[in-house]
């Protein structure tokens, strides 16, 4: 078990110290976030781990990851493009946005799902807190969680492209 003390010793104690001893659970994003950063998912395995490591039950980890955009239970592509479609977002054309990238993509235009070669999978997420700045999508990799704002499809492809082409 114990794989992410052993290979981030050091960053899960830097994450643990940040909190007092009895407040542990407050370390669980964070924890998280360094769990899903190699292979972009959050596996049972890593929830169990995590839960040991905050002294919590493995469901209570679990509840955060489903409960979270930024988290994910099952693998995906290695760039994960979230795209608000909440009301603000759609009255500023988030569900356009998303059916045009899906469509040149050549995926679901209401669920998203995984390019054919395996590298960008695009989702409709709820509420990115950027209702101003949509259409918007988060751009998540192993490098970080990027926001892209104002967004059309041409922007939003261009982008796609130099992703597919790394």
């Amino acid at each position: 078990m114990n794989n992410l003390l052993e290979k981030y010793p050091e960053e899960v104690q830097t994450i643990l110290n940040k909190y007092p001893a009895d407040q542990k659970r407050s370390a669980v994003m964070p924890l998280l976030y360094v769990a899903q950063r190699e292979k972009m998912y959050v596996s049972q395995a890593d929830m169990a781990e995590v839960a040991e490591i905050i002294g919590v039950a493995p469901t209570e980890v679990a509840t955060i990851v489903g409960f979270y955009s930024l988290y994910y239970d099952k693998p995906g592509a290695k760039y994960r493009i979230q795209v608000c479609t909440d009301l603000p977002c759609a009255l500023r054309g988030a569900d356009e946005f998303m059916e045009g990238l899906c469509h040149r993509l050549k995926l679901d235009p209401h669920h998203g799902g995984t390019t054919e070669d395996g590298k960008v999978t695009v989702e409709a997420v709820m509420c990115l807190a950027a209702c101003d700045k949509a259409p918007m999508f988060q751009l998540q990799s192993g490098e970080g969680i990027f926001y892209h704002e104002n967004q059309t499809v041409e922007s939003a492809m261009k982008l796609v492209d130099e992703l597919r082409n790394q």
